[in-house]
């Protein structure tokens, strides 16, 4: 287990599965207005407050929320302190995973939906640029439901999923469209988790003729094959949203 001030591994139940290869670390900031400003911009738009993730598994307890909330506000206090503290775990962390013999692997976006490559410069020695480009030897991956990300021309080492919502229809057919255009993958959160697998090997015309593969076996969405909808069974307070972020 990796324990930085921003980020963590070993943590998440999902992304130990995929432990092994690779490794990795998560930084979980507080989601939409918690912490006083909007980092999730999308959310009220796709309807996804209510059923955030935020509050499954660690985040129920009440000394994670303080300790999300008090990361975000450092972001937002200071982008480039909280910048430099990032690099500082990163370097950590890529020290740790070669210990390890593992492959390092980050998800920035564990409860937020922050554009890291617009606008978020760091330092590394002399290197100027996005985390991206100063830590090449990680794989950077995370869901998005800022569809317009996947029309960029990213990083080679940052992999991005499409995140569905049937809230609101103009949405959904954004993603579908941008589904369609660039090719991206988009995660479905199922109502439960044999509603899920119902659906996974299978190409379901209501999800775009898309086939459906099981995204909770591993967190690992930057090895996935193109073209699929990752489906992943409702957590936390997700299981009883009725906003149409949870299908089924």
């Amino acid at each position: 287990m990796f324990k930085g001030t921003l980020i963590r591994s070993g943590n998440n139940a999902k992304t130990v599965k995929g432990d092994g290869e690779f490794e990795t670390a998560i930084m979980y900031l507080a989601p939409f207005t918690m912490a006083g400003s909007n980092v999730c911009p999308m959310a009220e738009q796709a309807g996804c407050v209510a059923g955030c993730l935020n509050t499954a598994g660690r985040g129920a307890f009440n000394n994670v929320q303080k300790a999300r909330i008090a990361k975000t506000k450092r972001y937002l206090a200071s982008r480039t302190a909280f910048m430099a503290e990032l690099v500082t775990d990163l370097e950590a962390f890529v020290r740790y995973c070669k210990r390890k013999g593992a492959k390092p692997a980050v998800r920035l976006n564990g409860t937020s939906d922050i554009q890291w490559e617009v606008a978020h410069f760091a330092s590394r020695g002399d290197e100027r640029g996005s985390v991206f480009e100063l830590f090449p030897e990680i794989q950077f991956y995370d869901y998005t439901k800022i569809y317009k990300r996947a029309y960029r021309d990213l990083p080679a080492n940052y992999a991005l999923v499409l995140s569905y919502s049937a809230a609101n229809p103009a949405y959904a057919a954004a993603i579908q469209k941008t589904a369609a255009e660039t090719g991206a993958n988009v995660a479905m959160v199922f109502r439960s988790k044999a509603l899920r697998d119902a659906f996974v090997g299978k190409v379901a015309d209501e999800f775009w003729s898309m086939p459906v593969i099981d995204g909770d076996e591993t967190d690992m969405r930057f090895l996935d094959p193109k073209g699929v909808v990752v489906g992943l069974y409702a957590k936390g307070k997700a299981k009883t949203d009725e906003s149409g972020f949870v299908v089924g």
